[in-house]
């Protein structure tokens, strides 16, 4: 029982942030505005993503968006999230990935459903790495997929 609620809490922690810090952006930063936190390096800028990933999607039918942008997603995320509650037996590091996975994936999937789009507001430029602009559901998704592919690759075989 302990591990269900750990797993839910873990969700519904990735949702606020997620949530929190988009709802902030929304209410302070102007579309496209640019501000600089750390010289051109990191910047803050809104922008609104009517598509999924670096705006994939975007240009689909209304009803394709929401087929594959809500239904399919909503699916998957749900039956993720229902089968990492049931496993009896998970590595630790394992379920906190999936938990980030579900949290930024159901975070993006409010601002969809909600708002239409779905806000990203960060942005990345070192030289030599340069990200797309991103949010905090992004930031958790991806680690958590990172931390799914390296325990895959440290343990070879995981329980799933």
């Amino acid at each position: 029982m302990f591990k269900k609620i750990s797993i839910i809490l873990l969700v519904i922690l990735n949702i606020g942030c997620d949530q929190l810090s988009k709802n902030a952006v929304r209410k302070n930063i102007a579309y496209q505005e640019h501000i600089q936190l750390i010289n051109d390096n990191f910047i803050l800028t809104k922008v609104e993503n009517k598509g999924a990933m670096l705006g994939f999607g975007s240009d689909l039918s209304p009803i394709l968006k929401i087929i594959f942008l809500q239904g399919l997603p909503i699916i998957i995320l749900l039956v993720l999230l229902f089968r990492i509650l049931q496993k009896p037996k998970m590595n630790k590091w394992l379920v906190f990935a999936f938990a980030c996975v579900i949290g930024g994936g159901i975070g993006n999937l409010i601002d969809r459903i909600a708002h239409g789009q779905v806000t990203d507001f960060f942005h990345i430029n070192l030289g030599f790495i340069k990200t797309g602009i991103f949010n905090m559901a992004d930031v958790s998704v991806t680690m958590g997929v990172l931390m799914i592919l390296f325990l895959s690759i440290r343990y070879r075989k995981l329980e799933m």
